[in-house]
């Protein structure tokens, strides 16, 4: 049996009154990725080809959809006239055709490419519209879904619905489907005969139904996939909902969380089974951790990969860049950015390794820092395999420390030590035998009145 085609048209035309903020409503961010940016993943699990509705001077919604999914078409409602009239906007799109329209919206990011299948199935039996419905605790306020049997027969709006259609609680969720013989036609012929002077895709049921076509329903499995976000707190809610979905898949993929509701992800954080992850750590966006790490309370990652067997924290951050091989050990106040730490090397505690390589088994002292930027450039450091630096060492870039060598504690080393030599680069001590005492004396007859 042939795939049946599909074209997804996302609105990202609208803007949320309430966020009270500059950034576009769908460019805010849940869970290290935007609204737009969730939708656009979801649909593009489902195959088929994207169109992207968005603001006029919306350049930075326009360069987000390009980032997140490159080969969508993006085209623009110049004027804010409904749904209907926003998905008319990519018209271009929908005269390519294709078997299924679905139309779906930036905001709503907890939308699961599973529902959207679902939608289409309807489409796939002979409807001609599918409407996603959904069970919300209060239904007040939303389109009430009227139903025949497995048909929808009508959307009610709330002040137009009849006491017994208000006690419906199966409501609509904005989400619709278009059997792409009919879409156009469906779409051309609805009118903006209301008060607010608006084209409304909900119309497309009555005129379905009134050309003779079936209409039908596909209820949500999971109310929380329709929440939008107008509000900074229902972005929050939004986030809450996303962090325990994926909590849960982590737990069920076999990694260890002793107080998961604590641990912060990303979208695509990347964890294998058998990780370890102590309370309160964050992983931020491009995370990768391997089988048999243990991530310790209070750390911060972000674009970073760990490797396997390796142990990092508590209190560490890792940058992006940052590589751990095996087995490495990175441990408390420890900052790595765009380096490699190689297989069984050891950085225990307060230290910043920055724009590096620290080679296989070496050690790297408390205090040790690598000096990678100068003010105007960054500049590498290479730490050998084997090699031992020394407590509050300073590594001033470009510099090389070869395999095997050693740096005495509290040198700054701006010159290249060979392999297995020492390099001190400190003042040399110099002791006085009894000036403390000395010096005390003369200061408790200074203070004397």
């Amino acid at each position: 049996m042939t795939a049946r085609s599909c074209l997804t048209v996302v609105l990202a035309a609208g803007e949320g009154t309430r966020m009270r903020a500059s950034r576009p409503k769908v460019l805010h961010a849940v869970a290290g990725r935007t609204l737009v940016g969730h939708v656009l993943a979801a649909v593009q699990a489902t195959g088929g080809r994207i169109a992207v509705v968005v603001g006029p001077g919306a350049d930075a919604v326009t360069a987000e959809v390009k980032r997140a999914a490159p080969d969508a078409a993006v085209f623009v409602q110049a004027e804010r006239r409904g749904t209907a009239h926003a998905v008319l906007a990519a018209r271009a799109a929908l005269e390519q055709g294709a078997d299924d329209i679905l139309v779906v919206f930036a905001d709503t990011p907890l939308i699961r490419p599973e529902t959207l299948a679902a939608l289409r199935a309807p489409l796939a039996a002979g409807a001609a519209v599918s409407v996603l419905g959904f069970r919300p605790a209060d239904p007040t306020g939303y389109g009430r879904l009227v139903t025949d049997g497995a048909d929808l027969v009508a959307i009610r709006e709330e002040k137009d619905a009849s006491p017994d259609e208000r006690a419906i609680r199966l409501c609509n969720a904005g989400l619709m489907g278009l059997s792409g013989a009919h879409a156009l036609a469906l779409l051309d012929r609805i009118d903006a005969a209301n008060a607010k002077g608006e084209f409304y895709l909900t119309d497309a049921v009555a005129l379905a139904r009134k050309a003779g076509l079936r209409a039908a329903v596909t209820e949500a499995a999971d109310d929380s996939e329709v929440l939008g976000v107008n509000t900074q707190g229902q972005l929050a809610e939004v986030g809450a909902v996303l962090q325990q979905r994926l909590r849960a898949a982590l737990l069920d993929a076999g990694v260890t969380m002793a107080a998961p509701e604590t641990v912060h992800l990303s979208a695509d954080t990347a964890i294998a089974r058998d990780v370890t992850i102590e309370p309160y750590v964050v992983f931020g966006p491009g995370v990768t951790v391997a089988e048999g790490a243990v991530i310790r309370s209070f750390s911060h990652l972000e674009g970073a990969r760990v490797g396997p067997g390796a142990i990092v924290g508590p209190y560490a951050r890792l940058r992006p860049g940052a590589v751990l091989e095996n087995d490495v050990h990175v441990g408390n106040f420890v900052e790595i950015k765009a380096a490699t730490v190689e297989a069984g090397a050891k950085a225990n505690h307060l230290s910043y390794i920055g724009d590096a390589r620290v080679g296989a088994k070496a050690n790297i002292g408390a205090g040790t820092i690598t000096c990678n930027y100068d003010g105007v450039l960054k500049h590498r450091t290479d730490i050998g395999a084997g090699a031992f630096i020394g407590s509050n060492s300073s590594l001033v870039a470009p510099v090389k420390i070869g395999d095997g060598a050693y740096v005495g504690s509290g040198s700054v080393i701006t010159a290249d030590v060979p392999a297995d030599g020492l390099a001190v680069a400190r003042g040399q001590q110099t002791v006085k035998p009894g000036w403390a005492a000395r010096w005390r004396a003369v200061a408790a007859a200074r203070k004397k009145p």
